[in-house]
């Protein structure tokens, strides 16, 4: 008799050849009706677990997470100090020199200022006495390595100084006072004008990772009018008359002016075609976007032109990584009711983090103006403190 065997499809007997080999059953698929019944004496066809099917899962390393950026920090500050000046010392004709007592409230005040701020580079205006800013400085018991007032080391004579205090290395500091024989500028009914009122304060220093930083400080002409007057300081012309007010304030205007074009060939000369990052730290004397403040920081003209870029300074305020702390309106004086951001920190494009030259950002910038509304006493100050965080990334190189 033929040796059969059961199909596996059909389930019918069927014969096979001698000698053929017996055909190996077919495991249902998973998922497949299983009635069909196993013949006997075999075992039953069970389908294989989804475990079985599973792909054994290959052992890996636990991901390191990226590491975050390595950032340096640096904290700028510009502060008017409202005529500093040694006791007994005659700053100007019309006002009394501070006595003892206000003296030492003076430099008890901004002793605890300079202490609230924390910052490791900050610019001073109205500066009359270096020494009165060394003890000013030293009031706050923070380190301050290098504090300097060029002029005012002897005591300023006609107008206050700059100054600056700093704990970074200092590798050069210069006084500039005189305008290029191309700044110069007619002023009506004066002359030529041939030199910054206050003599701008220019300094090199190195960033405690070994990147070499230019900061400015500078004081330009105040919106004061400018009335003429003889040798002696005496007015010889109407002050009450508006018509001579109106020419006296067009000279003020003219002669910032002037500074505002004297100062912006000032960046140039550091910024063009440098990677050297530039912070100028001011009392501008207007606002951010005045005609004179523009025309040193040229920031709106890389909205037609980004290789304006390279030249450009940029508002610190504006170009904050922390919105969430803006406000509304900043102001650092009150000038006849009205405030104003009269001080200012700028910083070249090395500070401005969209930039793809960037070697870091402004984290974030604020304005100390609490005690423009707690008092007038004259050992404060009429002018807000401003103070911008500054980031560095490392291992960008130098």
């Amino acid at each position: 008799m033929a040796n059969c065997v059961r199909c596996c499809h059909t389930g019918r007997m069927e014969p096979t050849l001698p000698g053929a080999p017996t055909p190996a059953p077919v495991a249902a698929a998973a998922g497949a009706p299983t009635g069909v019944p196993a013949p006997t004496g075999a075992p039953a066809q069970v389908p294989p677990s989804a475990a079985a099917l599973a792909i054994p899962a290959v052992a890996r390393e636990p991901s390191a997470a990226p590491a975050a950026p390595g950032w340096a920090t640096l904290m700028v500050s510009s502060c008017n100090l409202l005529n500093l000046a040694l006791p007994g010392r005659v700053f100007y004709s019309n006002q009394a020199a501070y006595g003892t007592d206000d003296y030492r409230q003076k430099i008890d005040w901004l002793g605890s200022m300079v202490a609230r701020l924390n910052a490791d580079v900050i610019g001073f205006q109205e500066v009359w006495d270096e020494a009165a800013l060394r003890a000013a400085v030293a009031r706050s018991d923070m380190r301050y390595p290098h504090v300097i007032a060029p002029g005012a080391e002897n005591g300023a004579t006609g107008t206050p100084r700059l100054g600056l205090a700093t704990r970074l290395a200092l590798e050069s500091v210069e006084s500039i006072e005189a305008f290029a024989p191309h700044e110069r500028v007619q002023v009506p009914e004066i002359g030529e004008q041939q030199r910054f009122e206050r003599p701008v304060l220019k300094a090199t220093l190195r960033m405690k990772h070994g990147q070499r930083l230019h900061v400015l400080v500078a004081h330009l002409k105040s919106k004061r009018p400018k009335y003429l007057q003889d040798a002696d300081g005496n007015p010889v012309e109407d002050r009450d008359d508006p018509v001579v007010t109106v020419r006296a304030t067009m000279r003020s205007m003219v002669m910032r002016a002037a500074e505002a074009a004297a100062m912006r060939g000032i960046v140039l000369r550091l910024v063009q075609r440098t990677r050297d990052p530039l912070i100028l730290l001011g009392d501008m004397n207007d606002g951010p976007h005045s005609v004179t403040s523009q025309m040193i920081a040229a920031t709106q003209a890389i909205a037609y032109d980004r290789q304006a870029r390279d030249t450009a300074l940029f508002h610190a305020w504006d170009v904050q990584v922390e919105p969430a702390l803006r406000r509304d309106m900043a102001y650092s004086h009150v000038h006849q009711g009205w405030p104003e951001m009269l001080d200012q920190i700028w910083v070249s494009e090395e500070f401005v983090g969209s930039s793809r030259f960037a070697i870091g950002d402004v984290k974030r910038v604020e304005v100390f103006n609490d005690h423009l509304h707690e008092s007038r006493e004259r050992w404060r100050s009429d002018h807000g403190f401003v103070r911008a965080l500054l980031r560095v990334r490392l291992g960008l190189g130098v």
